[in-house]
């Protein structure tokens, strides 16, 4: 039996390789609002929430150009941005729509609420907040039972600033 990873251990970031920097930095930043912490001329960029020095890395190192992954091959399924509390996924969701900007599902997953869109690159991105531990669906033994259920985007959109 092997040790488990230590349980304070997160993800720290997501480092993307996209065909377009600038495009990439216009819907990491521009729509979804995360901060340029750094940027290293036309071929890379780290962005962050709240200061951290970066929770997104974008490069065109080895993929300027690029074309998306086809379908059927391996790869990123999504990146997730776990928000504070319903009403920051309700802002996230208000600037979505008012760029005009896709979403490919939202879905309540009994523990969480998810939205879900690709970037300008077929990166799947997923935006969501955590309900608390308490009110997550337990069977009779206490294992968890999450689901995928519709998320009502009207309810959801009537809790943003």
């Amino acid at each position: 039996m092997t040790t488990p990873i230590h349980p304070a251990t997160r993800v720290g970031h997501v480092h993307l390789k996209v065909s377009d920097l600038d495009r990439a930095i216009g819907f990491y930043s521009g729509v979804l609002g995360f901060e340029v912490t750094q940027r290293y001329g036309a071929q890379a960029a780290f962005l962050s929430a709240g200061g951290y020095h970066h929770h997104i890395g974008l490069n065109t190192w080895e993929s300027l150009g690029g074309t998306r992954p086809a379908p059927g091959t391996v790869g990123l399924y999504h990146s997730a941005f776990l928000y504070p509390d319903r009403k920051a996924l309700a802002n996230a969701l208000k600037r979505l729509a008012e760029a005009g900007y896709p979403l490919t599902g939202a879905s309540d997953h009994g523990v969480s609420e998810a939205l879900y869109l690709d970037d300008p690159d077929g990166n799947g991105v997923e935006l969501y907040w955590d309900r608390p531990e308490a009110d997550w669906p337990r069977d009779e033994k206490g294992g968890l039972m999450m689901v995928t259920r519709r998320l009502d985007l009207g309810k959801l959109l009537a809790e943003a600033d």
